[in-house]
């Protein structure tokens, strides 16, 4: 039997598709779940957050699902002011963990300072992005806090 020697070019070709093939799959998916444990990290602070559009099922838990790096995922939820005073809305995020996730991982939303009269519902947009340049991090918590205040 007759062993056939490789070129270096073919040699240089092989180790490069191999190397962009590991680092494809290295890189892969990111897992991302968050979520908002119904332990305080919703301030109801006359605000009702909720899955649903007749506000009638609380929102306690957000689920991102898998994001890959470079990627972003939006979440819809409803806001409620469920007091008898016009409100302004905020958000804010605590608790990351791990804490290095915080900037490579972003949380935003499209209903910073807006006003709600009593019973008034908003329709928001929870967007969750990714950096194209995240490392080292496959999995990560953090609280969203909702607030409505005035």
């Amino acid at each position: 039997m007759e062993i056939q020697r490789l070129s270096p070019g073919a040699i240089i070709a092989i180790v490069a598709i191999a190397g962009l093939f590991l680092t494809l799959t290295t890189a892969g998916l990111i897992s991302i779940n968050q979520s908002l444990p119904s332990t305080g990290t919703v301030s109801t602070v006359n605000v009702g957050v909720y899955s649903d559009s007749s506000c009638t099922q609380q929102l306690t838990s957000i689920s991102w699902g898998s994001v890959a790096p470079g990627s972003s995922a939006a979440r819809t939820v409803y806001v409620k002011n469920t007091g008898t005073n016009q409100i302004t809305l905020t958000m804010t995020k605590a608790n990351w963990n791990p804490t290095s996730a915080n900037g490579p991982i972003t949380i935003t939303w499209d209903k910073e300072s807006t006003t709600l009269t009593a019973n008034q519902i908003a329709t928001a947009t929870l967007t969750l992005s990714v950096s194209s340049s995240i490392s080292l991090i496959t999995t990560f918590n953090v609280d969203v806090v909702i607030t409505g205040t005035g």
